[in-house]
């Protein structure tokens, strides 16, 4: 690949927050009444926006049902604070050599802007990315408005780019738009889901996503 930026899913692909974002989901809506589902549907809809992601998993309930499970998921996610430990091991130096190559580095998240800005500090990635883009203030995945934005800012097109994500709604976020793809196999999805999508490649090591990079 000639790209000249890189943009990365947070959770699941940069750090590993997977089982702790589907438990804190299991006992938000459990709490508050709601039938408790298998464990893979909490883990299935990670990488959605929280209300996207809701609307999925309890078909039917209305806004305000929504933004009280939110508040509930707030309350437990918040509890625990992403720390340098929980990034992928590996990871950090991937990032820090991107920035080292002269490449331009981003974040497309389903998380909110609260819960990024918080784990940008604490997981010390925060000082290695150009900008950053929420589902909270744009378009939620598999939706590509917000690597249309992150294009924007730098002034590429979608080829000029790699999307790397642990889900299905990345890699087809950036199918829409014709931007290539790496499908990481440590987070949500694994390779029959991740292959739907013909990502330019799908690994699973860290030293594998080196070498799709070219790093």
């Amino acid at each position: 690949m000639d790209i000249k930026a890189v943009i990365f899913d947070w959770d699941g692909t940069l750090v590993d927050s997977v089982d702790h974002i589907a438990d804190s989901l299991h006992q938000a809506a459990t709490e508050l009444g709601y039938p408790e589902l298998e464990r893979e549907a909490y883990r299935d809809i990670i990488g959605l926006g929280m209300i996207e992601a809701l609307g999925r998993l309890y078909p039917g309930i209305d806004r305000d049902e929504m933004l009280a499970i939110r508040e509930r998921y707030a309350a437990y996610f918040f509890s625990k604070v992403t720390t340098p430990q929980n990034v992928f091991e590996g990871m950090a130096d991937v990032v820090s050599d991107i920035r080292r190559s002269g490449l331009g580095c981003s974040v497309a998240t389903g998380k909110s802007r609260r819960g990024l800005e918080s784990a940008l500090t604490s997981s010390g990635l925060g000082a290695h990315f150009d900008i950053t883009r929420c589902a909270d203030e744009t378009r939620s995945k598999p939706d590509p408005k917000m690597l249309e934005e992150i294009l924007e800012f730098y002034g590429l097109e979608p080829a000029d780019a790699v999307m790397i994500g642990d889900t299905r709604y990345d890699l087809e976020m950036a199918q829409r738009i014709g931007m290539p793809a790496i499908g990481v196999e440590w987070g949500v999805h694994k390779r029959d889901v991740l292959g739907a999508y013909d990502p330019h490649a799908i690994v699973s090591s860290v030293p594998d996503l080196r070498v799709a990079l070219g790093l």
